[in-house]
């Protein structure tokens, strides 16, 4: 493998410092793994998963007994009183804009509580009525709480902020395109419990996204009314094709099954045509997957600090999602980063990608992502926009040892360019 890399004895050097050092940081999170899938293998022993359940359904998919047990395993697992897992959720911007359009009416306010949410979802919410069909367009309110400038909760702004017609609460777990940390589940319980304190009667919304089987327990399981996620991240197991889940309060699930199919329908519609056995296995397999992308993402912290580069969270912090912040402060070693992850892609690693606008983003963006599903970020995928300080965000991996190698790939591609603070800094020396 070595002997493929242009710096490739620099690089095993630093692996073998670096595999020593994060050792007990991979073996707590093959325990984790661990915890997850028995509480998985409880969840199908107990609903009494069966291979008939595995049977695909056509036309108007009523009477699916497959999907209303998947439904049921993914409710138990979730903390949840019921969930909705469809193919027809096209993405997780999809299945947050059925929750936030089930929940709220006009004059209602959305109020996010952890800064700005992905740039995906600000034409879901709108600044005006310009007919695109957006919550603002619908009388629907918005506004959002930034956060302290250690990337918390500003929970004195929120309670200022709270008015007569603020119905729902959005928080959102991961980082996404934001420079700050993660959310963990007990963070999340903790503003839980203050919102239930200030204002009961809101809908709690929480977004998922790259934080399923992360941690022991999920925001549902800790008081959240709505989850909602993408089944080609973390829930999918890496076999998931397409589709995405709702989760929590049975009321809540119901009003975002309305929108996301019809009133009178709801959840009692919707074929799942061949997705089920996916569905079923990947969720199965989910706790592993993610164990194996978070010893990635460790290892890939570990190895970019080695060379210099400031990665968050950290190689020995904690994590609640799959995401690997890395700041470059340079596009140029943006670009050779994503772009040595897409050399060891399994998919198109012929091709180099360049950044590029994309619908629902404000900058264009460069995204190295040859994956087996299109868009699949529990399969490993790197991007970022380019915009200062010119960040990447690695995630996902179907295997460690995929992660170490990709990671490899891209730091020889960076050592290439000769702006590696490591090596800068021992030439000055």
């Amino acid at each position: 493998m070595y002997e493929d890399l242009r710096h490739g004895q620099t690089l095993k050097k630093w692996v073998e410092r670096v595999e020593e050092r994060i050792a007990f940081r991979l073996a707590e999170i093959d325990r984790q793994a661990e915890r997850n899938q028995w509480k998985v293998l409880r969840a199908f022993r107990e609903e009494g998963v069966g291979e008939h359940h595995l049977a695909p359904s056509t036309g108007y998919g009523y009477d699916d007994l497959g999907r209303a047990v998947l439904e049921r395993v993914v409710a138990r697992v979730f903390g949840a009183e019921t969930a909705l897992v469809r193919p027809h959720i096209v993405s997780g911007t999809h299945a947050i804009a059925a929750c936030l359009y089930g929940a709220l009416r006009p004059g209602d306010e959305l109020l996010y509580i952890t800064g700005s949410p992905y740039d995906t979802l600000h034409r879901v919410i709108g600044t005006e009525a310009d007919g695109s069909g957006s919550l603002c367009d619908y009388g629907i309110t918005y506004r959002e709480i930034p956060l302290t400038a250690e990337g918390r909760v500003d929970f004195e702004a929120v309670r200022a902020a709270i008015g007569p017609n603020t119905k729902c609460i959005g928080i959102q777990r991961s980082r996404g395109y934001a420079d700050r940390p993660s959310f963990s589940v007990a963070a999340i319980e903790e503003m839980i419990r203050w919102l239930r304190r200030h204002v009961p009667d809101a809908v709690i919304f929480v977004d998922n996204c790259y934080g399923e089987f992360v941690e022991d327990v999920e925001p549902t399981a800790v008081g959240a009314d709505l989850m909602a996620g993408s089944l080609i991240k973390n829930p999918g197991g890496g076999l998931a094709k397409t589709g995405g889940y709702i989760a929590g309060k049975r009321k809540w699930v119901e009003r975002a099954a309305s929108r996301l199919v019809a009133p009178g329908v709801g959840m009692e519609g919707g074929a799942t045509y061949g997705h089920l056995r996916d569905y079923f296995q990947g969720f199965f397999l989910a706790p592993h997957v993610v164990g194996q992308a978070l010893k990635g993402a460790v290892f890939a912290a570990a190895m970019l600090e080695e060379a210099g580069f400031s990665a968050s969270p950290a190689w020995d912090e904690p994590r609640a999602d799959i995401i690997q912040q890395v700041r470059f402060g340079d596009p140029d070693l943006l670009i050779a980063f994503c772009r040595g992850i897409q050399s060891a892609s399994p998919v198109d690693a012929h091709l180099a990608p360049e950044p590029a606008p994309m619908p629902g983003y404000d900058d264009p963006v460069i995204m190295a992502a040859g994956t087996f599903v299109q868009g699949a970020s529990i399969e490993l995928s790197a991007d970022g926009p380019l915009r200062p300080p010119y960040i990447a965000y690695m995630q996902g991996g179907l295997t460690y040892s995929h992660v170490k190698i990709a990671v490899l790939h891209a730091l020889d591609r960076l050592l290439s360019t000769g702006k590696v603070p490591a090596l800068n800094t021992a030439k000055e020396t």
